[in-house]
């Protein structure tokens, strides 16, 4: 008949090798350098960010690991010009989280429709197709153009060409750098996508040469109405007029990236409303 051991034997036994001399300590944040130092090994090496951690924001400022305050003039290229953690964007985005996530679009869902009503409207356009970045805008863009190149001006197929400017940034998918000058976006990559020709930012007798010379294959003229990556470089008065005029002349579609201009950056709706024009796509 086997015979029970006594508790203190089993207590003994089970806190030997274990240290109770010691309290365990909470850990301590990761520094700015030790989170620089851990991006740097494990993420790839496509940006070179300045030497400075964020880890909180509110308002204009924003703070390091270390409490130091900052005031945020780069604003993530413009995307948070409402300023970080704005209180009202912050209760939507909870107040929906808690009711849906995500539907898809394989199905229909409550805001959507009303999304599309609202920003249509805004903007005094037919229609709309939300994208996640600048890029997947762009490339959407190029896309309808391209469809609505060989479907209504009956470019032959596979000849559909699109123009964009000298110095311009759309983004750094493969179709939007193969429209880019700039070597150290292209190089490495290639072959570059193949359909694209190119006119410098602001000559509008340039673009009207190209027109002349390939108008039947053109689809569509993409560009920045201010160029930003370029260093923010202003359009001449009366160019997006002119751009307009030829656009609706030799049937090109207008197409116009407002990424870092739109939504009343520019103290207008869009940028290009300083000259009183409609894109044909933004």
């Amino acid at each position: 008949m086997a015979t029970r051991r006594p508790l203190q034997c089993f207590l003994k036994r089970a806190c030997n090798g274990r240290n109770f001399s010691v309290l365990p300590q909470k850990s301590s944040p990761p520094s700015s350098q030790e989170l620089m130092n851990l991006e740097y090994e494990y993420s790839a090496h496509n940006y070179h960010p300045i030497p400075v951690v964020f880890s909180q924001g509110k308002g204009s400022h924003v703070w390091d690991p270390e409490g130091h305050k900052y005031l945020d003039f780069l604003s993530a290229y413009s995307a948070v010009n409402q300023g970080h953690c704005h209180p009202k964007i912050i209760r939507a985005l909870v107040e929906q989280a808690e009711r849906l996530t995500l539907s898809s679009r394989a199905f229909y869902n409550d805001q959507f429709p009303i999304f599309a009503k609202h920003i249509t409207t805004m903007f005094g356009y037919d229609m709309v197709l939300p994208m996640n970045t600048g890029a997947e805008g762009v490339e959407t863009a190029l896309k309808l153009a391209r469809k609505w190149g060989y479907e209504k001006k009956k470019i032959p197929k596979d000849e559909a060409i699109i123009v964009s400017c000298c110095c311009c940034f759309h983004g750094r998918t493969l179709a939007v750098i193969s429209m880019s000058c700039d070597n150290d976006a292209t190089r490495g990559f290639g072959p570059l996508l193949p359909g694209h020709l190119k006119v410098d930012f602001g000559d509008a007798d340039a673009l009207e040469r190209i027109f002349k010379e390939k108008g039947n294959q053109i689809a569509g003229f993409l560009f920045e109405p201010i160029q930003g990556e370029a260093g923010v470089i202003l359009p001449p008065d009366g160019y997006l007029k002119d751009v307009r005029d030829l656009c609706t002349k030799y049937n090109v579609l207008m197409i116009a990236d407002e990424i870092q201009t739109g939504i009343a950056r520019t103290g207008r709706m869009l940028a290009c409303d300083w000259e009183n024009i409609r894109p044909d796509v933004v």
